[in-house]
């Protein structure tokens, strides 16, 4: 990022109003129609298989998410006799990525898999999609979101297809705001939400009953909230470490006042998989605080005659937020055989094409990654009648980009370690994000 540039996303929101108000022409009509444009270079196609290839799809999605993956999973294997998808659940992200590390060392691997790693594309543990890419006729890479596509790039290659965009906003429960007299539109800063959530708060003999917001446990809410206060992680040459900075401080600082000292806040943490995720969704469906931190993609298990969304906000004096926006991306590792990376691109084509990105968006709001999504009549339809979808785009607007670790990892899990001890263990950010610069410039002066 400077390494954490923010991402030209008001040219991507004006092309999609471009898009949209552009009739008839499909994305496949536009290739045909550019005038002098050439078809893909020809790749020798694949022989005919006598049967389908059966490959294996590694996800680690819980609740409504793995249900809609499961349905589009499905959907693919009874469009065509070629291949079989068989889904293997993993308990979330980061499980996925360990077993895929003991898959590799064994040479036992999944065709394709919701992960990501860059390092390890660049370790040759992940197979380039490029010429894979070119053997799709309706494939269309012009019509994928540009920034998320680039986000996959790696030394000029494709290694990684965006399979969703995503970005943490903000869910609240609407009584509770009305109960208090809290406009939600009026929040336009954390000091505002700070004091709505005090104003929110119910304190019974010491104990809070009631919380007036809740954080989703992690580094990934009190990053967003530093890049809002023009934080970095890395400086602009990107030979030091600045999570130690004023803006660092502050900012988790006051997360872990409103968490251990005000307590009109609250975290869930630990358990299996996505666990302490639910935990918080539930505590808010159940009136157990008034709004949570949480991914676009949680709109599939909120119910929205409850709840509803806003943007996360900015810092008074700093302007608008800029949390993170990203895309969620599936690779295909290289020891796959030739038969199942062909099989498994058919799969992940099949899951990023038009039609199918603005079923996931409308079912789980997640970000749509094509562009054309946004004419599909589906998600016409739904966002008139569901405006909450329109949040996360909204916010992509003005959002910063991901990290990108250049120590394989180093960095971001320093950061993981102190926000655990800001958050859990109630030790000052002073001192947490001290140890956590330490550590990580210690790394990052290795791999320079």
């Amino acid at each position: 990022m400077n390494v954490l540039k923010r991402l030209p996303w008001v040219s991507m929101i004006a092309g999609f109003s471009l898009l949209t108000a552009c009739s008839g022409n499909t994305a496949s009509d536009k290739v045909t129609e550019a005038s002098g444009a050439s078809a893909a270079p020809a790749v020798e196609a694949p022989p005919a298989q006598s049967k389908p290839v059966t490959i294996e799809f590694w996800y680690g999605l819980g609740g409504k998410l793995g249900e809609n993956m499961e349905s589009l999973i499905q959907k693919f294997n009874a469009s065509q006799q070629e291949v079989i998808v068989k889904g293997i659940v993993q308990a979330d992200y980061t499980e996925t990525e360990r077993k895929l590390q003991a898959a590799i060392a064994t040479g036992q691997v999944p065709a394709a898999v919701l992960s990501s790693n860059i390092d390890w594309a660049r370790k040759g543990y992940f197979a380039p999609m490029d010429e894979l890419i070119a053997r799709q006729p309706d494939f269309h890479k012009e019509d994928f979101v540009q920034t998320f596509l680039s986000q996959g790039q790696v030394d000029g290659k494709q290694y990684f297809l965006p399979m969703y965009g995503t970005t943490q906003v903000m869910y609240y429960r609407k009584d509770a705001f009305e109960k208090s007299g809290i406009d939600a539109s009026q929040l336009k800063t954390w000091e505002d939400l700070a004091a709505a959530a005090e104003k929110m708060a119910v304190k019974e003999g010491g104990k809070t009953t009631f919380f007036g917001w809740e954080p989703m446990w992690g580094s990934g809410n009190m990053i967003d909230a530093v890049l809002s206060k023009g934080g970095s992680i890395l400086s602009e040459d990107g030979t030091k470490v600045t999570i130690d900075s004023p803006e660092w401080i502050e900012t988790w600082d006051l997360f872990r006042k409103w968490i251990h000292e005000d307590k009109t806040m609250r975290i869930h943490s630990g358990g299996q998989g996505w666990e302490y995720w639910y935990k918080t969704i539930d505590d808010v469906m159940k009136g157990q605080a008034a709004g949570y931190i949480g991914s676009s993609g949680d709109q599939g298990d909120l119910d929205f005659s409850i709840v509803s969304a806003m943007e996360q906000p900015g810092w008074a004096g700093a302007g608008e937020g800029k949390p993170v926006a990203q895309a969620i991306m599936a690779g295909i590792p290289a020891k796959a055989g030739d038969a199942e990376r062909q099989a498994a691109m058919k799969w992940l084509s099949y899951f990023t094409n038009s039609e199918n990105t603005a079923f996931w968006s409308i079912n789980t709001g997640y970000i749509s990654v094509r562009q054309s999504a946004l004419k599909d009549p589906a998600f016409i339809s739904f966002s008139k009648t569901h405006p909450q979808i329109k949040i996360p785009l909204m916010q992509a607007s003005h959002a910063s980009a991901p990290f990108q670790d250049p120590t394989g990892g180093k960095i971001n899990d320093a950061l993981t370690i102190a926000a655990d001890k800001v958050q859990i263990e109630n030790i000052p950010a002073a001192e947490a994000l001290k140890e956590a610069q330490q550590t990580a410039q210690a790394a990052l002066d290795k791999v320079k």
